[in-house]
């Protein structure tokens, strides 16, 4: 169980409570001692239930979580690549404060529609009455009479 609360920003905060860590042997760095010693960190974290986050965040988190993401709505993120516990789990807190805050990040603007310039229209007539000329003098002359 972490206990040290996760500051996303400065809106938003995810409770020591609500993170649940597990952890298990890792292959990888370590020689020996990675058969011995369990590095590699699980952090769960209820994605669906969490009073910490707004719902929009929740959406696009559960969207960019992807296979991440349980059924339940929990997601896991695993860490292993370092020797040690603790610097798995940071490495596994960091990765779901990057992943919150790229929920949590303003929607794009909204495209503005425009109409091409009438300098741009009369280019590409041009172009077009230009490469028509072209093709009409592949073809067979016509018969003089």
């Amino acid at each position: 169980m972490a206990s040290r609360d996760l500051i996303i920003n400065d809106r938003i905060t995810i409770f020591g409570w609500e993170l649940t860590e597990q952890f298990v042997l890792a292959g990888g760095p370590g020689g020996q001692n990675v058969n011995k010693v369990a590095t590699a960190v699980q952090l769960f974290f209820p994605l669906a239930a969490s009073p910490s986050l707004p719902e929009r965040v929740k959406r696009n988190a559960m969207r960019l979580g992807g296979r991440k993401v349980s059924k339940e709505g929990v997601l896991l993120i695993e860490a292993n690549g370092h020797r040690s516990q603790e610097r798995n789990r940071e490495e596994a807190r960091e990765k779901l404060k990057e992943l919150i805050l790229a929920a949590a990040a303003p929607p794009p603007p909204r495209r503005r529609k425009t109409k091409p310039t009438r300098g741009s229209i009369e280019r590409r007539l041009k172009a077009k009455a230009g490469r028509s000329e072209i093709k009409k003098a592949r073809g067979k002359p016509a018969p003089d009479e």
